[in-house]
This record gives C-alpha cells, sequence and structure tokens, in this order.
C-alpha cells in the first residue's frame, strides 16, 4: 500500500505549495530569515526597539468555513483569519511581525488551499505582515472530504512601555466606534441555523432590504483595522475587539474597577443584515449585542481623537458596561 491509498496525498501539498510560494515570498521582509519549506521559521527581532515585548493570538475562522463550502469561494477565509488575528494584538498596541497558519482537512484539494493562501497573502501586505510559515494536515479519518479547518498564531511587538491595557482609562473618556464589515467571523452557527433551517433560505437567495444575496453578505471578510488605528495609538487609552461574545462579554474586559463605559446604542445605525437576522430569527435584542458586532468592529477608548463615530463615554460607576437604548442594558 502506499499513503495516498489511505487517504493522503503528501505531493498534492507540495504542489499546492509550489504553485503559491512566490505569493508567500512577497509578504517577506529583511527580517525573515528562512526560507518556505524549514522545519522552523526564522524571524529576527528589529533593532530600534529597547525594551521589546512580543505579543501573540491565535484564532480560527469558525463555522463560517461552511458557508464558504457551500458557495465555493474560499479566498477571503484568508483575509478573515489574517485580520481577525491583527486586530486582536492591535488591542494591545502591537504591530504585526509574523504569521503562521493551520490548515487541516479530510481531502486536500490543491485550488482550496492555495485559494486561501492567496487571501492570506492579500492580507498580509495590506497590514505589514510576513507568512513565515504553517502546517497541512490531511486527517480523512478526522475529517469529512469536503470538510476542513482554518487557523493561524501571529506574532507583533511593542515597546514595553506603550503596551496599551486599559489602565490608562478614566472618567469622561470617549468611546468611538469603528464600523464593521458585516458579521466578520462570528455567530455563525446561529446565523446558518436560522438561515439555512428556519428560514429555508439558501446562499443565492436575494434579500431586497440587503440589496445582495445572501452568499455575498455571509462572505464579506473581516475587517482590519490596523491602518486607521496603528498611527493614532499614542492618544489611545484602550482598545477592544468586537469578536466572539459581542459588546457583553469583550468591553468589560478592559475597563478597571469602578468605572463603566456607556454606549448609547442610537449614535449609529445598526446594519440591515443585522436587522434582518434579528427580526427572522426573532432574537432578542440583548442576544444580538452578546453574539454580534453589530456593526463595530472595534471600539476605541481616548481622551480626544478624530476616529470613527463617538458613541459614549467613561463614567464612574461600577458596573463595567450599559447599553443605552435597550430593554435590559445592564450587567
Amino acid at each position: 500500500m502506499f499513503y495516498r491509498d489511505a487517504g493522503v496525498d503528501i505531493k498534492e501539498a507540495d504542489r499546492a505549495l509550489a504553485g503559491i510560494k512566490s505569493r508567500i515570498k512577497e509578504t517577506h521582509n529583511k527580517f525573515v530569515l528562512t526560507q518556505i519549506g524549514k522545519f522552523g521559521a526564522a524571524y529576527q527581532i528589529p533593532e530600534e526597539y529597547k525594551e521589546p515585548v512580543l505579543v501573540s493570538s491565535i484564532d480560527g475562522v469558525g463555522t463560517k468555513i461552511l458557508i464558504a463550502i457551500k458557495a465555493n469561494k474560499y479566498e477571503g477565509l484568508g483575509e478573515d483569519i489574517v485580520n481577525h488575528c491583527v486586530n486582536d494584538i492591535l488591542t494591545m498596541g502591537a504591530k504585526p511581525l509574523y504569521i503562521l497558519d493551520y490548515f487541516a482537512c479530510g481531502n486536500l484539494k490543491k485550488e482550496i488551499i492555495m485559494s486561501i493562501i492567496q487571501g492570506m497573502a492579500n492580507a498580509c501586505k495590506e497590514n505589514d505582515c510576513a507568512l513565515i510559515g504553517g502546517e497541512t494536515a490531511e486527517m480523512p479519518d478526522i475529517y469529512g472530504d469536503d470538510i476542513f479547518d482554518l487557523a493561524a498564531e501571529i506574532t507583533g511587538i511593542i515597546e514595553k512601555e506603550k503596551i496599551i491595557d486599559g489602565q490608562g482609562i478614566k472618567k469622561g473618556s470617549k468611546v468611538y466606534g469603528l464600523p464593521s464589515s458585516g458579521f466578520h467571523t462570528n455567530g455563525y452557527s446561529l446565523i446558518r441555523s436560522i438561515i439555512f433551517d428556519k428560514l429555508n433560505l439558501s446562499l443565492d437567495s436575494y434579500i431586497p432590504e440587503l440589496q445582495a444575496t445572501l452568499g455575498e453578505v455571509l462572505l464579506r471578510p473581516h475587517r482590519s483595522y490596523y491602518k486607521e488605528i496603528f498611527p493614532n495609538l499614542d492618544s489611545i487609552k484602550g482598545l477592544i475587539h468586537i469578536t466572539g461574545g459581542g459588546f457583553y462579554q469583550n468591553i468589560p474586559r478592559i475597563i478597571p474597577e469602578g468605572l463603566t463605559c456607556y454606549i448609547d446604542t442610537k449614535k449609529w445605525e445598526t446594519p440591515p443584515e443585522f436587522n434582518f437576522l434579528a427580526e427572522r430569527g426573532e432574537i432578542p435584542e440583548k442576544e444580538m449585542y452578546t453574539v454580534f458586532n453589530m456593526g463595530i468592529g472595534m471600539i476605541v477608548i481616548a481622551e480626544e481623537l478624530d476616529i470613527g463615530i463617538e458613541i459614549g463615554e467613561i463614567r464612574k460607576e461600577n458596573k463595567s458596561l450599559i447599553l443605552d437604548g435597550l430593554k435590559d442594558t445592564k450587567i
């Protein structure tokens, strides 16, 4: 028997990598010290840092992958994973350095992994980040023939004295919201349950109030806030990436004890895709703000800043978060 007889084709992975290797190299800079294909990846820390601190994060795309499989569109998933990871370390003020991906599947299809890596390479270039390594695992006994998973680890860097940890937040600080590009990469198990099971719709279904098909809406890539936020880091006291857990779980993580983040939900217009899902799925309002970003993908806390939409302020109350405009506003 050969390895391919057990469902694993090593040469297919090699062919896929060969087809995209030049695009990956375009993300590299002078600090990447190893070539693609080594057992490890080496990255030299830039010399201009006096007390460099490395900031790392790891995440996955989740069940949004199942939407991409149904639509047979994959490049956006590569952008999703890079942008999500970049935003996570950006909340501490870190500049992204490099990223490594993990792709696991039941049956490796060259066109799929090439499309995903192409999306990752595009996003890496946009975020000044190098794609320096990864792992492709073909495991037919764990994953179905058409199923795969995608995750990535990112490492960034920041001067120790400039780490953003929320301790500079004080009464009177203003709260700004930066618009999302849609659902980003969160809540897709609930979305799929409503769209496919409850409403019996398809990705080709055109929704007039959205002026798009469901496939177009659900596969919009996760937005990166790096270029908008990074130049303003010296003026920022707190950053919150609104991902899984929505407003209620993410915002309290950075608010110092004795203060509350007051947000007026009437300050921005909720994008129509969120209203569509809430109405058709009969989702309670508080549940929507617990699961989704509701049109605000990143929250910035600063004294005064010309960025995004001013949506609230920091007050002297020991309640962590108040969302004004909802029926059940406090936690």
